[in-house]
């Protein structure tokens, strides 16, 4: 028997909700700044983090490899967790810049805004919500970063609306995810997909 969407969306939070409590527990994909380093984020500013913020790293990625973000930009991150790619946006916008960082997850959100009080971030807010209604005014971001956020959205059409509903002109979506290639089988499909369930 399927899934209902909110049955998979009740799935899905609590699985980041164990991860956020509890980030040894995951055994399903890597995590925690092992992970972030692996996926090439500079050793020197994971190990500068809190390490709250690093334990449940759960990205696919490294979004910032893909272009600069600059002193006074407005980033919003799709999915931000504990908050690890938003204290390092807010990092790199400066006192001039925004971080607007989003999650279904409210353990997740609870632990980013520690992890920014600790980083002594005032750039950086959090919002607990869903992907597909996003706490900004249209075009008033300049970039939005994703980091293995993407693949667990059920309205893949609707949040990619809502993403570009929110970028200024000539924004930039910085997204790092997992992709199904075509010769994948549904016996594999099952397994890869139940880590998320």
């Amino acid at each position: 028997m399927n899934a209902s969407p909110e049955e998979i969306r009740a799935s899905i939070r609590e699985r980041y909700a164990r991860l956020a409590r509890s980030p040894g527990s995951e055994q399903g994909f890597p995590v925690g700044p092992k992970s972030a380093k692996a996926l090439g984020y500079p050793a020197n500013e994971i190990d500068e983090l809190p390490g709250s913020a690093t334990a449940s790293f759960a990205g696919v990625g490294n979004p910032f490899s893909l272009g600069e973000i600059e002193l006074g930009q407005t980033v919003l991150d799709l999915g931000c967790g504990a908050g690890m790619d938003s204290i390092l946006a807010a990092r790199k916008v400066g006192p001039s810049g925004k971080v607007i960082g989003v999650d279904a997850t409210e353990e997740m959100i609870v632990k980013a805004k520690r992890n920014a009080e600790e980083s002594n971030l005032t750039n950086v807010e959090f919002h607990h919500g869903e992907a597909e209604f996003l706490p900004a005014a249209s075009e008033t971001v300049d970039t939005v970063i994703s980091n293995g956020v993407f693949n667990l959205c059920l309205d893949k059409p609707r949040v990619l609306r809502e993403v570009f509903r929110v970028l200024r002109p000539r924004g930039r979506l910085f997204m790092a995810d997992m992709i199904l290639e075509d010769h994948v089988t549904p016996e594999k499909v099952q397994l890869m997909g139940s880590w998320s369930g």
